[in-house]
């Protein structure tokens, strides 16, 4: 039992560190993940209602219109999971995060 304890404060742990910073999806909207930076991109997965994302990096993509205004930034929130800055409050409208490589 104790190296799952010490398991479970090392996922946490590492968990706080890589996702400091998150940002809230629109209130009453479930966002779509994509594969890449624009609606052409297959959905990979949905985000619920009242969603909170870290922002890993962003980039310019397929220009889109949102609760939060249109933008062609979309938001790198995973390993290949992008949604539309559009859906997210990050209060700005441009970049909060590095650009990806």
């Amino acid at each position: 039992m104790e190296s799952s304890d010490e398991e479970a404060v090392s996922s946490t742990t590492t968990a706080s560190a890589t996702a400091a910073v998150t940002y809230p999806i629109a209130p009453g909207y479930a966002v779509n993940v994509r594969s890449g930076p624009g609606t052409s991109y297959r959905i990979v997965r949905v985000l619920p209602e009242g969603s909170r994302v870290s922002i890993f990096c962003q980039r310019p993509g397929e220009s889109v219109s949102g609760p939060y205004g249109t933008t062609s930034i979309w938001d790198n929130i995973a390993n290949g999971e992008y949604i539309s800055d559009a859906y997210v409050k990050t209060g700005s409208d441009g970049y909060v995060a590095p650009r990806c490589s």
